[in-house]
């Protein structure tokens, strides 16, 4: 006998646990829950992850290097088995019409058909992506698979900054430096002639020895020099 070969008789529907009616029933006044607890409230009990308390496997494990799962392009599969069960002769899949036929969630979805099925109708198809499975199939049955292209994310991230304010700024400052003309050449200024050095007088150290210093003159010729100076008119007027 197979679990699902139980009769009602063999106990298929097991009845309900009632609890909440009394301490005899033994799930009476806790209803089995306990005292206090996440456990015993409602809406309670811990999440997935959680260890009692302990270090969380996440956060034991080391973290190291660089995924880029994160960038993955991550498409919404259609086969053809589907495309042919819900559309008709002649009929243009493109998004819109996937999206209207519940197969995928939005019109802005990215999509990609796979080859799983047969396909005896001649269908345009519009997508994001094909295998090369599904490609052979829509074309053999007469039908056209159309790619959407898609913008490089690469060349999107590099128009974001190129459009970036500051980015602007940097090169329309630097656009207009190329653009301003050079200074014209200077004409060279003709040299001035020299001044004259003003005569500086020379020091007593810097004179000839057979020049005699001004302040002793000789005395006019015919006369004799004074000896003794103040001190001997003085005597003479004694």
């Amino acid at each position: 006998m197979m679990l699902n070969e139980i009769t009602k008789l063999a106990g298929k529907h097991k009845k309900r646990k009632r609890v909440g009616r009394g301490e005899s029933s033994g799930v009476g006044k806790t209803c089995g829950r306990g005292h206090k607890g996440c456990q015993s409230r409602s809406g309670g009990g811990a999440r997935p992850v959680h260890e009692g308390g302990q270090m969380p496997i996440f956060r034991r494990l080391p973290k190291r290097g660089f995924s880029n799962v994160q960038f993955a392009t991550r498409f919404e599969t259609v086969n053809i088995k589907q495309i042919e069960a819900r559309f008709n002769d002649g009929d243009k899949v493109d998004l819109a019409a996937l999206a209207e036929a519940r197969l995928i969630d939005g019109p802005n979805s990215l999509v990609k058909i796979l080859g799983d099925g047969k396909l005896t109708k001649k269908m345009s198809v519009v997508a994001h992506a094909f295998s090369a499975k599904a490609r052979g199939i829509i074309e053999q049955a007469g039908g056209e698979a159309e790619l959407i292209t898609r913008p490089d994310p690469a060349d999107q991230a590099k128009a974001k900054r190129n459009t970036n304010e500051r980015t602007l700024k940097v090169k329309a400052k630097a656009k207009a430096e190329v653009a301003k003309p050079a200074p014209a050449a200077e004409q060279p200024v003709a040299d001035k002639p020299a001044e004259p050095a003003p005569a500086e007088k020379a020091t007593p150290a810097e004179q000839p020895a057979d020049e005699k210093p001004k302040d002793s003159a000789e005395p006019p010729a015919g006369e004799e020099p004074k000896v003794g100076g103040d001190a001997d008119e003085s005597k003479s007027e004694s």
